[in-house]
């Protein structure tokens, strides 16, 4: 995987640098829906279709996470990776932020039952998701772990997202977000702990690419389902048979019919 700057990383500082630009460059804060969805100028069905989307993506995090978990071998660590599991899925039914992001389902006007059994949602974002859980079971420990590092980034993009949704939309408020608030401190937590272990355990500069190129491939999982959003629901490219049509878009149908 391409990415200037990242073949001959001297050393620990050298690839925090290069992980930090290729944030930078490569996060999806950047993408033209998250520009729209932040700025208040997606409708209520186009804010729908993201959140149920990105609930595909929200409810295979623990997934992810346990996955790497079975992966290894050290007792401390595992304990330390867990509390990801936890914040995802929490300690009982309704708590954890998957849940949260359920609420925010429903605040949206979406069934929560059917957000749960995941109708209606797109192909590419299947696809996405399901790329990375992969790449995680069959790629390196040190790669599997480098590829949460966009939670780096993910402090700044919340922020915008909170501020610019609070603002934007009538239809949101602060128990809509409730997801968002809790991520300010887990997400900057976890990127401390996986940064620290990179730059111990990733000992040469190939290895250090490595590093690099799992945190490309996640940023490439995190756009793709931002371009599948935006192609459906704001390009009007077409959304997928079988995939979450807005009220809306349904009444413009029947009005053409």
């Amino acid at each position: 995987m391409s990415f200037p700057g990242i073949d001959d990383l001297a050393s620990g500082e050298d690839l925090e640098t290069a992980l930090r630009r290729i944030g930078a460059e490569r996060y999806h804060n950047l993408h033209p829906f998250h520009r729209m969805l932040h700025g208040g100028r997606l409708n209520r069905g186009q804010v729908q279709a993201w959140a149920l989307n990105r609930y595909y993506y929200q409810s295979r995090i623990p997934m992810k996470d346990s996955a790497i978990m079975a992966r290894i071998a050290d007792s401390e660590l595992r304990r330390i990776w867990s509390e990801r599991v936890v914040d995802h899925d929490g300690t009982r039914e309704g708590q954890g932020g998957v849940a949260r992001w359920l609420t925010l389902c429903a605040a949206l006007g979406l069934d929560p039952e059917r957000v749960k059994r995941e109708e209606g949602i797109l192909p590419a974002t299947r696809f996405a998701v399901e790329a990375y859980i992969h790449f995680v079971r069959e790629r390196s420990l040190l790669e599997a772990i480098a590829s949460s590092l966009t939670e780096l980034f993910s402090p700044g993009i919340i922020r915008e997202r909170v501020s610019g949704m609070l603002a934007n939309y009538d239809f949101v408020d602060e128990t809509t977000l409730s997801y968002f608030r809790p991520r300010l401190d887990q997400a900057p937590r976890d990127a401390e702990f996986a940064l620290a272990y990179v730059k111990e355990h990733a000992r040469t500069p190939a290895e250090r690419r490595l590093v690099c190129e799992a945190l490309l491939f996640k940023t490439d999982v995190l756009w793709a389902q931002l371009d599948a959003l935006h192609h459906a629901y704001v390009l009007a490219g077409g959304i997928p048979p079988g995939a979450f049509v807005p009220e809306e878009e349904t009444a413009l149908m029947g009005n053409v019919a």
